[in-house]
């Protein structure tokens, strides 16, 4: 079965004549009357009853016309949606982001691009790493931004920021007089995390090394919960410093006898043909701007 004899089929439909359904198409009639045949021959009967007055449907006739008209419209609609992906008429930038990246800077970006290109829209998904990887072989994905790495046979990475963490307190915790503090200081106090923190056993291995232990008291996989017990003054939380709420309910201080610090890339499938509007957020996101402008 093919599509120009679904077509052929829903002409001879309407104009309940092969001459004038060949007519409308363009195509000679024993062309069109060829093409009915195959198709009736693939589905294992005749279609049209055929008379001098014109033709109609036939009991099979009937019973394919529901289906063969999805699979027209199926068809036409992939087609459109083809053409605009190609032309990227309509296609948001879809954005994968890796869980525990800070979004705050990811949306300076987006509004900053916005407002150069503002016809152009964008998709934001927040993932773990293997869900990234796999939207971006399967082209869900035009980019992921993450710290994490990835087989460079198979991703092309970009260098985007680097960035250290700071301890977050709500603005009534004791800590929050404070610019700056020590791990000592943080050991004997309630710490949170995120369950899949890459920055966790890092601390761990720092604080056994001074011969002390950082107790988690509560981990969770979303962020947003850990924050939620940080703002109701339930001890504190270390996160990037593009991660940290630009709210005064929360005070952020700097590490003085540490120096967390990641990397953060955006990942692009190598086999996968660049859309020429990534490289304009890309830019964006790597800009450099005063650290203070991320968290209070």
């Amino acid at each position: 079965m093919e599509m120009h004899q679904i077509r052929y089929f829903f002409a001879v439909v309407e104009y309940r004549n092969f001459t004038h359904a060949a007519h409308a198409l363009n195509v000679t009639q024993p062309s069109l009357t060829t093409a009915i045949k195959k198709l009736e021959d693939g589905l294992g009967g005749k279609l049209f009853l055929r008379d001098h007055a014109g033709c109609s449907l036939t009991r099979l006739g009937g019973v394919v016309l529901p289906y063969l008209k999805e699979v027209l419209q199926q068809t036409q609609k992939a087609m459109v949606d083809a053409k605009r992906y190609v032309h990227h008429e309509d296609i948001p930038i879809s954005v994968g982001v890796g869980e525990g990246i800070g979004l705050v800077r990811i949306a300076d970006a987006v509004m900053r691009h916005q407002a150069r290109a503002p016809e152009i829209d964008f998709e934001i998904i927040v993932d773990k790493q293997n869900a990234l990887l796999n939207g971006l072989r399967e082209g869900r994905f035009d980019i992921a931004i993450t710290n994490a790495d990835a087989a460079s046979e198979l991703y092309r990475a970009e260098p985007l920021y680097s960035e250290t963490y700071r301890v977050v307190v709500s603005a009534t915790h004791p800590l929050s007089q404070r610019e700056s503090v020590n791990l000592d200081v943080l050991v004997g106090n309630e710490a949170l995390a995120r369950v899949e923190s890459d920055l966790r056993e890092a601390l761990f291995s720092f604080c056994a090394d001074r011969g002390n232990t950082m107790n988690f008291t509560y981990r969770s996989n979303r962020i947003d919960w850990i924050l939620e017990l940080v703002r109701l003054g339930r001890g504190f939380v270390i996160l990037p410093e593009t991660a940290i709420p630009r709210i005064k309910e929360f005070t952020s201080l700097t590490i003085e006898d540490a120096d967390f610090e990641r990397h953060v890339v955006a990942l692009r499938y190598a086999h996968q043909t660049a859309r020429s509007e990534m490289r304009g957020f890309t830019q964006e996101l790597a800009r450099q701007k005063p650290v203070d402008e991320y968290f209070m």
